[in-house]
């Protein structure tokens, strides 16, 4: 299957749409921690159309040369041996986005964003949804989508999941959800409310608030 591997963007600013909805759920001026913030993409929106306090972590050197290029305040760091540093309550928002499947503990790692900050915002590909089922099942290949353009042999992602798996881990760690959305394959909220195993067909992504119980 041929995919493009660039994300659904919006016309008129080009900014992502995934990281449009993100930056939605954050309250302006808030305290934020981007953990995985790639290239700052999605720290420069907060920054510039929500205002807030930002700060990022980066595991490659060339993201945070790209942050940094930005006049972004982004570390070199790992998700899954660094947060461990970070006080209880240092942020309002902690966000992980499309990242925890590239962690080696996802749980872990789930634990410390809930600890961290007052809010966690998590999202990640979807490997419930329909076209992965389709690859697998009838084609017998590992997927290739929008949101996992990666082949099977160069993938970052260890640690695959899906809607209902995520769901899943939140009710094991105590995590209470605020807001959840499914986005469909063009980026859009999948606007009528379905149950999670619906969701878990025909969300491409999932993108989840979420505060401690």
């Amino acid at each position: 299957m041929t995919v493009s591997s660039l994300p659904a963007t919006d016309l008129e600013t080009g900014h992502r749409l995934d990281f449009l909805l993100v930056a939605d759920m954050v309250e302006p001026g808030s305290r934020v921690l981007d953990i995985g913030c790639g290239d700052g993409s999605l720290l420069g929106i907060l920054r510039d159309r929500r205002g807030v306090d930002g700060r990022g972590i980066e595991i490659s050197r060339e993201g945070v040369n790209a942050c940094l290029a930005k006049g972004l305040p982004v570390i070199q760091g790992d998700a899954d041996t660094d947060l461990a540093d970070y006080p209880d309550d240092a942020f309002d928002y902690v966000i992980l986005s499309q990242t925890i499947q590239a962690t080696r503990q996802p749980r872990v790692v789930l634990e410390h964003l809930l600890r961290i900050g007052r809010r966690a915002i998590v999202s990640f590909p979807n490997f419930g949804h329909w076209r992965v089922r389709f690859d697998l099942g009838f084609r017998g290949r590992m997927p290739m989508t929008e949101n996992l353009p990666y082949s099977w042999y160069d993938t970052p992602n260890i640690h695959f999941c899906t809607i209902r798996d995520f769901v899943e881990l939140c009710r094991e760690v105590g995590a209470q959800m605020e807001k959840a959305v499914a986005l469909n394959a063009g980026g859009q909220p999948i606007r009528v409310t379905l149950p999670w195993w619906a969701w878990n067909l025909l969300g491409d992504q999932g993108v989840f608030l979420l505060k401690r119980r």
